[in-house]
């Protein structure tokens, strides 16, 4: 971009999604329209200094903005539809879109809210490079259930089951008709989704799951949901697994598929003293 054009620079975001909905942004006072995107300046995002670091430092910086009801919604942030969504920001002229550079590729990180606002950590594309890779030796299963290395089919009957809220507790106890075919525990660990209502996409991992009289269930999250869901909102519940080995043969008959080493010895057996070279 021309130096002597800097007073008719203006910012604009674009940010897609996974489910692939596109959004654009714009810090000008009118809108703006390039690569098929429409930058709206009506909608409260804007960003602070972008720091990008020489090398391989990470590029960081945060994405704030107001929750708009047709843009960024509360219910969309805490389903987690922004979750990891790409994001691409331009220095560019707002008399001829073309004149243009892209200063920032990356993705959305943590979000937070505070009142009726957002606040989302931006992370540049070497962020991955900072991830551990390589095999974990270690008792238990590496896969994740239903991933290509387990190779859990999760549709299967039995693996999840659907009912209706009768109560909840803080968004994070809740009543379930309709699921009581499961023995205690087969949901711990597991995924509850919210089908319906307010809270329709919003999604939480078993803590504990009982099962009551009267075709009830009892089930507790880790976590309270971010939108409290109401009595006849429908849920999903997703089996659980403890990645063991016990667990993978016995509960999932996946032995084969097991991506834990079950025979490495204990922690504390590199304490133990050697008995070599001692006298009987």
């Amino acid at each position: 971009m021309s130096v002597h054009l800097a007073q008719t620079v203006a910012r604009a975001w674009a940010v897609a999604r996974r489910d692939g909905v596109v959004l654009g942004f714009t810090d000008h006072d009118r809108a703006l329209a390039f690569d098929g995107i429409g930058f709206r300046p009506d909608t409260g995002l804007s960003a602070g200094a972008i720091m990008q670091g020489a090398g391989l430092s990470v590029d960081n910086s945060e994405a704030v903005g107001a929750l708009s009801d047709d843009a960024i919604t509360e219910a969309d942030l805490m389903a987690g539809r922004w979750d990891g969504a790409e994001v691409r920001l331009w220095d560019v002229d707002w008399t001829d879109t073309a004149n243009r550079a892209l200063v920032f590729r990356g993705h959305l990180g943590e979000v937070s809210r505070g009142g009726a606002a957002f606040r989302a950590e931006l992370r540049g594309l070497s962020e991955s490079l900072g991830a551990a890779q390589g095999r974990v030796y270690h008792p238990r299963c590496s896969a994740d259930l239903g991933d290509g290395q387990c190779g859990m089919d999760l549709s299967l009957p039995g693996y999840r089951a659907e009912g209706v809220i009768e109560a909840e507790e803080g968004g994070m106890r809740l009543r379930l008709a309709g699921i009581d075919a499961q023995e205690p525990h087969w949901f711990e660990r597991g995924r509850l989704q919210v089908l319906s209502g307010h809270a329709q996409g919003l999604h939480g991992v078993v803590k504990n799951d009982q099962p009551l009289p009267g075709g009830a269930r009892a089930v507790e999250l880790w976590a309270a949901l971010g939108i409290r869901p109401a009595p006849g909102d429908r849920v999903r519940l997703s089996v659980g697994c403890d990645k063991s080995a016990a667990s993978c043969r016995l509960k999932f008959a996946n032995f084969l598929n097991f991506r834990g080493f079950p025979h490495l010895p204990a922690e504390d057996w590199l304490m133990t003293p050697s008995n070599r070279g001692r006298q009987g």
